[in-house]
């Protein structure tokens, strides 16, 4: 098990907003589909302990297999744990509130306008047309894309639809922001540039972001921690604090230690799975 602890001051900074206490999750494949957590070969978190604070920009990465999209579930109410409890702001989190996810194809609708997009869960929420319409202008315009606003998805970019997306997640007010590979479509150049989007709104909004990739470079260079899963462990493997300011040289002496020994965590489990 592994139990991440704030030893910083007290402040809104630290504030705890998610938790996850003792959390299981397995699936009997072949079987009846009935979860246990009874069969090791079949479990996939293993007493996941996590602790994360208000603001915070969390990454997490691991091998194919080793629970990062099940984890992510799980926080959102996609999928609910076997065992173990998922805590927003020190309360049992219900399956849809506090939280918000952001896909790798974005779920957005393409036969809607961008307006429309980032006001659809407003509006399925019953806010009234004037408020929905004056806090998706907002977010559109924090993510560059007013001129665009009347503009349907299909004939958006990559980059710009994941704009959208983050638009959308955002005029929720989620406590949380869950983003599961969101810019693993893009080009190396597209990707680039949403990290410095994402990294400007994260700046402007506060909001806690978990951030889940295959990419190490990625993840070192957005997240405050880094967090390893490990499919061998079922569970968190290292933790990796990044003090550093961003935007951050991936080039950095610091980044590519850590870079080395997360390297070094995935050729463990890799060795051990052969």
């Amino acid at each position: 098990m592994a139990l991440i602890e704030s030893t910083e001051p007290s402040g809104q900074k630290n504030e705890l907003v998610l938790e996850l206490r003792n959390v299981h999750k397995g699936f009997e494949y072949g079987g009846n589909g009935k979860a246990t957590v009874d069969n090791n070969h079949q479990q996939v978190l293993n007493g996941i302990n996590l602790k994360i604070k208000k603001g915070e920009f969390v990454t997490v990465v691991g091998p194919s297999g080793c629970g990062k999209s099940t984890l992510l579930n799980i926080i959102s109410g996609l999928d609910q744990p076997d065992a173990g409890a998922v805590m927003i702001n020190r309360k049992s989190k219900s399956k849809t509130n506090g939280v918000v996810v952001i896909f790798q194809e974005g779920a957005l609708f393409p036969w809607l306008t961008v307006q429309d997009n980032v006001e659809f869960g407003l509006k399925m929420d019953g806010v009234d047309h004037s408020k929905r319409s004056q806090v998706a202008t907002h977010f559109i315009e924090m993510v560059g894309l007013t001129k665009f606003s009347q503009s349907y998805v299909y004939q958006l970019s990559g980059g710009m639809k994941q704009r959208v997306a983050i638009a959308r997640a955002l005029a929720m007010d989620p406590e949380v922001l869950l983003m599961d590979e969101p810019f693993a479509a893009l080009d190396v150049q597209t990707r680039e540039l949403m990290h410095d989007e994402l990294l400007g709104i994260h700046k402007t909004t506060g909001k806690t972001v978990i951030f889940v990739t295959h990419n190490i470079n990625e993840a070192i260079q957005l997240g405050d921690r880094v967090i390893v899963l490990s499919p061998r462990v079922r569970n968190i493997k290292r933790e990796f604090a990044i003090d550093m300011p961003r935007p951050r040289n991936p080039d950095a002496p610091e980044l590519v230690t850590i870079k080395r020994q997360i390297l070094k965590e995935f050729e463990e489990d890799f060795r051990h799975a052969k």
